[in-house]
């Protein structure tokens, strides 16, 4: 961690605002990564050279990066956002779905206790934070292969004791994790794909679909006034430009096929 880094603390903040970001260096070991089917081999060289065109994405957007060195002995490492779940003032960790990646949450604990003075942990069920997508006036969680319902709940009695309001929804079937369908780009605007726009989840909100055939664009972050989002979604890009937002696309190649896209990359806070 770098002296450069404020602690944080409690404050009314919007949902896509943010001082600092969270990375960590992927691992030779990172080709082994989870994968939810066979999309060819990652190059990993190719993929140390896109992670590094994210961070400077982040740092273009405002972002103070902080990389964690590279954890070898956790082939999904990189991909941090599904160990903690961020908030002012209060750092939320993850009970990973997956079993081989729970030994990932000790590390970073270790590193958020050098910015958050408020922590706490999930210990029963399990919950990954790509299952959790945070809007200025609540907090999303979609159940999926990787979060349950115990942790699920387990997570609102934390939020609740910290004055967060929190609503569970469904993920659709064969979705990874909530996020993979949905992204927040505007305080009150969601970025969503056509099957889980359809289930009704996001009522209250004004909602924009992916272009067809452009699914795996859905998820990107909004960073302060910047939109990131993954290359090679030119429907998607031109669609975001036209209505005015900053986009930057950056290569996702191969970490796409370890299941992997923008949000999972970081920790934004």
């Amino acid at each position: 961690m770098s002296s450069q880094v404020s602690r944080v603390t409690p404050a009314s903040s919007h949902a896509t605002r943010f001082a600092s970001a969270i990375t960590r260096r992927p691992a030779a070991s990172a080709v082994d990564g989870l994968r939810a089917q066979d999309q060819g081999a990652v190059d990993i060289k190719r993929l140390a050279q896109q992670h590094l065109d994210y961070q400077n994405a982040l740092r273009q957007a405002g972002a103070v990066v902080m990389e964690l060195p590279a954890l070898p002995d956790f082939p999904d490492a990189q991909f941090v956002e599904d160990t903690a779940l961020c908030l002012p003032g209060l750092a939320v960790m993850m009970r990973p779905g997956a079993e081989s990646r729970r030994g990932e949450v000790a590390p970073m604990r270790d590193a958020l206790a050098l910015v958050f003075d408020r922590m706490a942990d999930i210990t029963t069920g399990f919950i990954e934070a790509g299952d959790i997508l945070t809007t200025p006036s609540e907090i999303l969680v979609g159940l999926s292969a990787r979060t349950n319902q115990e942790g699920a709940d387990a997570l609102k009695t934390i939020l609740d004791d910290h004055g967060y309001a929190m609503r569970v929804l469904q993920t659709p079937p064969d979705v990874l994790h909530f996020k993979t369908d949905c992204s927040l780009i505007d305080d009150g605007l969601i970025l969503s794909t056509a099957r889980l726009a359809a289930s009704g989840c996001f009522s209250g909100y004004d909602t924009m679909l992916v272009p067809e055939g452009e699914e795996p664009a859905a998820n990107m972050i909004r960073y302060n006034d910047v939109i990131i989002m993954p290359a090679g979604f030119p429907k998607t890009e031109a669609m975001l430009n036209a209505e005015g937002f900053e986009v930057i696309a950056v290569g996702n190649s191969e970490c796409a096929k370890i299941d992997g896209g923008m949000s999972c990359l970081s920790l934004r806070f």
